[in-house]
């Protein structure tokens, strides 16, 4: 992955980081299509920053998914790069009777998600490979794959399946000429979850795009892309520390009494 000359597409991309790390993989010389749900943010992301495309997508909607792959391929024959960085985080309580619905949608976007757009855009990835170019399909995990936060149990569950997944098509695709990097990323000030945006312990949101971006360029062979704020997490239970962080994690979480923590945010 050559962030100089690179054709990136990145579902999930009108805010956090998805964003963040559309405009700076831009600033590094590729060429940049972000796509998300909402098509006001889509223009609003287009008028701001030119050069940059976009593309309406709902990774929840295979048609969607469809739709954008052919929008996308369209206007971009030498994309060789794809984010799968669209995700959801809801709190849950397993201990009601209400959590089926949240759970379902989380397994929809954060998984089969990735899952549909690495369906839609593989073949044309391993096209590019096998033409010498070179090619990439990143996934985006969590710290939360490796330890679990209480209060949103099956987005922990698809961001582990996520990392798993990463390793599983890694053998499968990277012998054809495709990288499949992981990024991991822990708590970021996003509004991912209601009060996550000022949450001291989170890492700030240009901190992580920067060093997430230092790292794709200064690393370029990576299979997981690990920030140092991860990696606590990341490495819990390897370094025998898995019961206190998940203890420590868990304390200082302020999710699970935050009144809207049900409330649903694009990732």
């Amino acid at each position: 992955m050559d962030l100089t000359r690179s054709t990136v597409f990145v579902p999930g991309a009108t805010s956090g980081i998805g964003l963040a790390l559309a405009l700076r993989l831009q600033a590094r010389g590729s060429t940049v299509i972000v796509g998300g749900r909402r098509t006001a943010l889509l223009d609003e992301i287009v008028a701001a920053h030119p050069g940059i495309d976009a593309v309406r997508i709902d990774t929840a909607d295979p048609e969607s998914i469809e739709a954008a792959r052919r929008e996308v391929l369209d206007r971009h024959p030498d994309l060789d790069v794809v984010v799968a960085m669209a995700g959801i985080m809801q709190a849950e309580d397993w201990t009601s009777s209400d959590f089926l619905a949240t759970a379902e949608r989380t397994v929809t976007t954060n998984l089969l998600g990735p899952i549909r757009l690495a369906a839609a855009f593989l073949p044309h990835l391993r096209a590019r490979a096998a033409s010498g170019t070179g090619a990439a399909f990143v996934t985006v995990s969590s710290g939360l794959a490796h330890v679990p936060l209480a209060v949103t149990p099956t987005y922990n569950a698809t961001k582990a399946a996520i990392h798993r997944l990463s390793e599983g098509i890694r053998l499968q695709l990277e012998p054809a000429g495709v990288q499949v990097i992981e990024i991991v990323p822990p708590a970021v000030r996003t509004a991912l979850m209601p009060g996550q945006e000022d949450n001291p312990i989170a890492m700030p949101l240009d901190a992580f795009g920067d060093e997430v971006v230092d790292l794709l360029a200064t690393r370029p062979d990576a299979h997981e892309i690990l920030v140092e704020g991860v990696k606590l997490l990341r490495f819990a239970e390897t370094s025998g520390a898995y019961d206190a962080t998940v203890a420590r994690l868990n304390a200082t979480d302020r999710h699970a009494t935050h009144p809207n923590a049900t409330h649903p945010h694009a990732g």
